[in-house]
């Protein structure tokens, strides 16, 4: 991860499953009601507007800051993302002469919840009452809920991912489309925080594709650029 001249993340699109999570939350329901597994959530008309604003946002990026690999997770609203915003470029696009090869790595999945996936926050409370005590006791970052992953274990993954990364691909510069948790855990180990910190960071929601960018110091180190960027998405003419 440290030979990278450039490292860039950004979440998929809005999905439906996102806007079924909202108005769980708003009706006060225990589950999202969400009809797919979490791979197959697509992305709403929305997201995939913001996908191509998020495309035409890379298109204008300096040659010298274009991306030279793109990977994503496997999961759909993520590759959906990528293959619309990559397709609004006229390098990255697959029919371009330099056109780049979606890669897709497992590794950048989305956290696994286990028993809690699809759960509201008031779900958890009222259907695992000792895990949501449990969750209490151990705290947000160690917690992991049966059959699922906490942050930690993420971490975990993602430290694997971006070894290989930095091997496969040293003095590159490099697209990451994939989720929240992610973009905060990527921080989280590029920056060498602690947990404290990042979950004080992880209070503030990752936007569906903002960008989160960081760049070679030229000593093997990154440096951050700018995180959870999403103006793009609001400027005049934007998704």
């Amino acid at each position: 991860m440290r030979a990278l001249q450039w490292l860039n993340l950004t979440r998929h699109g809005e999905s439906t499953g996102n806007l079924a999570w909202r108005e769980a939350e708003r009706a006060g329901a225990e589950d999202a009601g969400i009809p797919e597994r979490d791979a197959d959530v697509p992305l709403s008309d929305l997201g995939r507007a913001q996908a191509e604003t998020l495309g035409r946002r890379l298109a204008a990026l300096p040659p010298d800051e274009r991306p030279t690999m793109v990977v994503s997770s496997p999961y759909l609203r993520a590759l959906d993302t990528a293959r619309i915003a990559l397709g609004q470029t006229s390098w990255a696009a697959p029919a371009a002469p330099d056109g780049l090869r979606l890669r897709v790595d497992e590794r950048l999945r989305d956290r696994e919840q286990g028993v809690l996936q699809g759960l509201t926050a008031r779900g958890v409370r009222r259907r695992f009452p000792a895990e949501a005590e449990r969750a209490a006791r151990l705290g947000k970052f160690y917690h992991r809920p049966p059959g699922g992953e906490s942050w930690a274990d993420l971490a975990l993954r993602l430290r694997s991912f971006y070894r290989d990364l930095a091997a496969d691909a040293p003095g590159g510069r490099v697209l990451v489309v994939a989720h929240d948790a992610i973009v905060v855990v990527t921080r989280y180990l590029v920056e060498e925080l602690t947990e404290q910190e990042i979950m004080q960071i992880e209070k503030e929601p990752i936007g569906n594709c903002s960008l989160t960018r960081w760049q070679g110091d030229g000593g093997g180190a990154l440096r951050p650029v700018c995180y959870n960027d999403s103006t793009h998405l609001t400027a005049p003419g934007g998704g």
